[in-house]
């Protein structure tokens, strides 16, 4: 794999991301921790100058005859006042046991006037235990009274160190008082809690920037899933975001290709159905064509001979024999339309295709209507806008679809005061707009989506093919039709032709 193809991998970046905040906060983790060891380590340097340092001012005190707090006062190292160091007193004792200098002062020899001078006894100190600081090598060596026999003390406690120095006016003890070591245990401890707490925080930094990255990588994946949800809920023409070039990219792009091909396969699939729909009606239709219809018109041409020949001389009986002959012939005569419908629709259309004004065969669509428009109060009318292109079409198809809109227009308002129009239009250069606008019952949401499926019809007697008929025959001239409504406020029903080119004349067209 080469390398810009590796660094757009997802797996790559999720890898690369891991390794960098795992980088991170070892990188952080070790510069804290190499902060604390150098901090120790420079503590631990203090303390062992702090002790020498208390040495050093004792053999000065003794140098120069001065006391420890004068002399402290110009030393310019101010080690000893760190109250992190362990020292916490410097005494000088001579071998009678008397403090004659002290860093407090409250220790040191009092002199007033003529009286000798006070000395504080070392014995009377509340001191930690006293070693040495160093082991005599002379067998014979003898330590003053005021000096106890040395005890073993536990590492890290409090206590003091004494170390001899012989001078001009004797043997003098250098002691150094040393807390314990629990004070430097306290501040190891606060480093330590302080490099965990910056461990925590990088964490939880780290932990925020790469719930962030991976929240970010795994969107897709929850777009996917949605998207995933809505397919399996029948919705095809949903898409989702594949411009990405690593996997989630490629896994996006392949389902938006797995739906468009969901979607085509839906739509031959109803294709399909519909196929199988007008197979069966044309096999239905023939039959009936051929079984029905001659005894139809057997049945109508009896009709007329029994009217003609057999009508009843007295006047009321002749005249509800007239009515029931009529009765029958218009029964017929439905049967008869039912059949034509049947064939018209299960046939392939063989279309006389010619130049047509739309608005001509609007105006013969609204004149089969008029009459029974006025006498139920619907008002019929025809609104164009501008001047309109001719269309190339079948007239006596295209006059059906107009028919049978206006017809179902008309029976929608159901004998109520209403208004059935058509309104022309020109779209662009390519093509002309009808619509059919009723302000009947309308169509029921439900409903609306079946109105141009075979079969479907919401009136009792109807056989649900006049609106798949108009379906077919705007479908075959290269049309389209949809429909609008809302119940209780009336329908309008749409149609897209294309206007004639240049050029073209009169021709024959078969339909599938």
């Amino acid at each position: 794999m080469r390398f810009p193809a590796l660094v757009e991998s997802f797996r790559a970046r999720l890898l690369l991301l891991l390794a960098l905040m795992l980088g991170l906060t070892l990188g952080i983790q070790y510069y804290f921790n190499l902060r604390t060891v150098k901090n120790n380590a420079k503590m631990i340097i203090e303390q062992e100058k702090a002790i020498m340092t208390g040495i050093a001012l004792g053999l000065d005190s003794l140098r120069s005859e001065k006391y420890l707090y004068e002399i402290i006062g110009r030393v310019k190292d101010p080690l000893l006042d760190n109250k992190n160091v362990r020292v916490k007193n410097i005494l000088v004792v001579d071998d009678s046991g008397n403090v004659i200098d002290s860093l407090q002062r409250e220790y040191s020899p009092r002199q007033s006037g003529d009286n000798p001078t006070q000395y504080v006894q070392f014995q009377d100190l509340q001191l930690p235990p006293l070693r040495s600081a160093v082991q005599y090598t002379g067998e014979n060596e003898q330590l003053p009274a005021w000096i106890p026999p040395p005890t073993s003390a536990d590492f890290g406690a409090a206590g003091a160190i004494y170390f001899p120095v012989d001078t001009n006016n004797g043997r003098r003890f250098i002691i150094v008082v040393l807390d314990s070591a629990n004070i430097l245990t306290n501040v190891f401890e606060r480093q330590a809690t302080r490099s965990a707490l910056y461990t925590l925080g990088v964490l939880f930094v780290t932990t925020l920037v790469t719930g962030y990255f991976i929240w970010r990588f795994t969107r897709p994946v929850k777009e996917l899933s949605t998207a995933a949800r809505k397919v399996a809920g029948g919705n095809f023409n949903v898409q989702v975001a594949s411009e990405r070039r690593d996997e989630m990219g490629t896994l996006a792009a392949a389902f938006n290709e797995m739906t468009a091909k969901l979607g085509r396969a839906r739509e031959l699939e109803t294709q399909l159905h519909q196929a199988e729909k007008g197979a069966v009606v044309g096999r239905l239709a023939a039959a009936i064509a051929h079984e029905i219809r001659n005894p139809l018109n057997y049945i109508n041409l009896t009709l007329d001979h029994l009217r003609s020949s057999f009508a009843p001389a007295d006047p009321s009986k002749r005249t509800t024999f007239v009515r029931l002959t009529d009765q029958l012939k218009a029964e017929v005569a439905r049967i008869n339309r039912h059949i034509s419908d049947f064939l018209k629709y299960s046939r392939p259309s063989k279309l006389e295709l010619q130049d047509l004004d739309i608005r001509a065969a609007a105006e013969d669509a609204l004149r089969l209507v008029e009459v029974r428009a006025s006498e139920c109060g619907i008002e019929t009318r025809i609104e164009q806008d501008g001047t309109l292109p001719h269309v190339l079409a079948d007239r006596e198809s295209l006059r059906s679809v107009f028919t049978n809109l206006v017809i179902n227009a008309v029976e929608a308002i159901d004998g109520a005061v209403g208004s059935v129009s058509i309104r022309l239009s020109n779209t662009d250069q390519n093509s002309v707009k009808v619509e059919v606008i009723d302000t009947g019952r309308g169509i029921s949401p439900d409903d609306i989506s079946k109105v141009f499926e075979p079969y479907f019809s919401t009136k009792e007697t109807g056989t649900g093919l006049g609106l798949a008929i108009v379906k077919k025959a705007i479908d075959d001239h290269g049309g389209t039709i949809s429909v609008a409504s809302k119940e209780g406020s009336g329908t309008t029903f749409t149609i897209i032709l294309p206007a004639r080119e240049k050029g073209h004349g009169t021709q024959k067209h078969t339909g599938s």
